[in-house]
This record gives C-alpha cells, sequence and structure tokens, in this order.
C-alpha cells in the first residue's frame, strides 16, 4: 500500500493542500480571505454557471447514449467480439481529448471540414447563423464524444450484474417487459445510472486542454479562468484567486464524488 499512498499524497493531497492555502494569501504572503470573496464577481459566477451548463448537457447526452449502448454490448456474447471491439475503443476514445480531438472535430465539422462542405455541396448549412463549433454549444459536442465511452466503461458493470433469472421469474408471474423494467431492473439500475452521470458531470466539470485548444474567447469557464489568472501577460496576474477557483472547484467535484460514492454503495448491494 505504500507506492499507493504516496502516489496519493504527492499527486492529490499535497497539490490540494498548497491550492487551500494559496487561496487564503495574497501576493506578498499575507493571510487574506479577499481571494475567496471575490469569486462572487459577475464574469467568475458566469463562468461557473456555464461549466455547470456544459457539464450537466454532455453528462445526460453521454449518459444516455452511453447506456443505451452499454445495454445493447450487455445483451450480447459477453465473450463475443463485439463486446471486446466496443470496450477496447471505449477505453481509447475516453481518454481522447486535447489538441487531437480538437484537430478531429475541426477537420470534420470546421469551416471547411470533410462533412461541412459536403453537406453544403448539398444543399445543407450547418452554419447558418455562425460557426457555432468554437462556442459553448461546439464544446458540448466535443465533451459528449469522449462522455459516452465512459458511460459505456462504468454503467456495463451495473447491467452485467442484472441476472436473466429475474426477466423469467417476471415472466412467471406474468409481468410484462414494461413490468419487469418499471418494477425491476429500473428500480436497480437507477442508482447506478444517477452515479456514473454524476461521474460524467465531474469529468466535464474539470476538463480544461480541450477548451483551451478550441475557445479563443477569455475564461468562459472555470479552469479557463483559472489559467488566465496565473498567466496574465499585462501583470495582473492573480494567483490567489485563481487558487480560490480551483479550490471551489475541488468542493464541488468532492461533493459531487460522494454522492457517486453513496450510490454505488447501494448499487453494490443488490448487484452482488
Amino acid at each position: 500500500m505504500v507506492p499507493f499512498f504516496l502516489y496519493v499524497g504527492l499527486f492529490l493531497l499535497l497539490p490540494t493542500v498548497v491550492i487551500a492555502g494559496g487561496s487564503f494569501a495574497d501576493k506578498n504572503g499575507s493571510l487574506t480571505v479577499s481571494n475567496l470573496t471575490s469569486i462572487e464577481q459577475a464574469y467568475l459566477v458566469k463562468s461557473f454557471v456555464n461549466s455547470a451548463i456544459i457539464s450537466v448537457a454532455s453528462a445526460l447526452v453521454g449518459a444516455i447514449a452511453g447506456a443505451l449502448l452499454a445495454y445493447a454490448v450487455a445483451t450480447g456474447n459477453p465473450r463475443g467480439a463485439l463486446r471486446r471491439i466496443v470496450t477496447s475503443a471505449s477505453g481509447v476514445f475516453a481518454q481522447f481529448g486535447g489538441v487531437t480531438l480538437v484537430f478531429a472535430f475541426i477537420a470534420t465539422l470546421g469551416t471547411v471540414g470533410i462533412v461541412t462542405v459536403f453537406l453544403k455541396d448539398h444543399g445543407i448549412d450547418i452554419f447558418p447563423n455562425g460557426v457555432w463549433l468554437y462556442e459553448l454549444s461546439g464544446l458540448t459536442l466535443i465533451y459528449t464524444y469522449f462522455q459516452i465511452p465512459l458511460m459505456v466503461l462504468v454503467f456495463l458493470p451495473a447491467l452485467d450484474g442484472i441476472r436473466p433469472q429475474w426477466r423469467e421469474a417476471t415472466e412467471s408471474l406474468g409481468g410484462s417487459t414494461w413490468h419487469y423494467w418499471r418494477y425491476v431492473a429500473a428500480p436497480l439500475l437507477a442508482p447506478a445510472f444517477l452515479g456514473c452521470t454524476l461521474l460524467l458531470f465531474a469529468n466535464a466539470f474539470s476538463a480544461y486542454a480541450t477548451a483551451a485548444v478550441l475557445l479563443t474567447q477569455g475564461g468562459v469557464i472555470v479552469p479557463l479562468q483559472i489559467s488566465n489568472l496565473f498567466t496574465s501577460e499585462t501583470g495582473q496576474a492573480q494567483p490567489g484567486l485563481a487558487k480560490a477557483l480551483a479550490l471551489a472547484m475541488i468542493a464541488i467535484v468532492t461533493i459531487v464524488m460522494l454522492l457517486y460514492a453513496l450510490l454505488q454503495r447501494r448499487t453494490s448491494r443488490w448487484l452482488r
């Protein structure tokens, strides 16, 4: 266990302590609470709202689409080629982000992307009101790209825990497919589905590299605001405020992950 605790201490606990300490210090190292109170500024609050909207939208779409794909895989041969291919691909795509992912979308859906040009040649303009790919809506679409395979990976074990004998028992008691999903499968899978959705929310809420490459505007989301406050070309860097924003993000993600753990614990009691 020593390597594990050493890893957690160096890359999770120590940075958290540094961020928490820096949140209560000004540029001279003096104790202050102004960094925390400054979070109430309108443009910072708006960045939190934008991050929440993107995270909720991509998490919901990713959860629904990923759950359907995971169900299609779970109902097939557990040792078949389809399951191996989908799970392997999901493991790769869930970690695909940053510059390479943004380039792939620009080459596909950009103003001169393959799909954009093809549709335009056939009389369809996907950008009638401006290029939305470089706005929050485009960022939400790109986030959904890696949210769906992540949902497949985290929701598939819950689907595997549903035993076929439960459907047979429902049918032997005169129940239909609707009764099975309404009174058996859905109540059992609901905590796992909600927990996985919270995990997707935390994943999108803390993402940085993809947004940093795609968006050319200012800090429209919290991770970009933190980056801007650390690296100011005009000498107006505010590392204390940046760490206060990071501390707020840590608090939000911690709450979400605690809820996820509680839901997973409830699910595990039924799916052992």
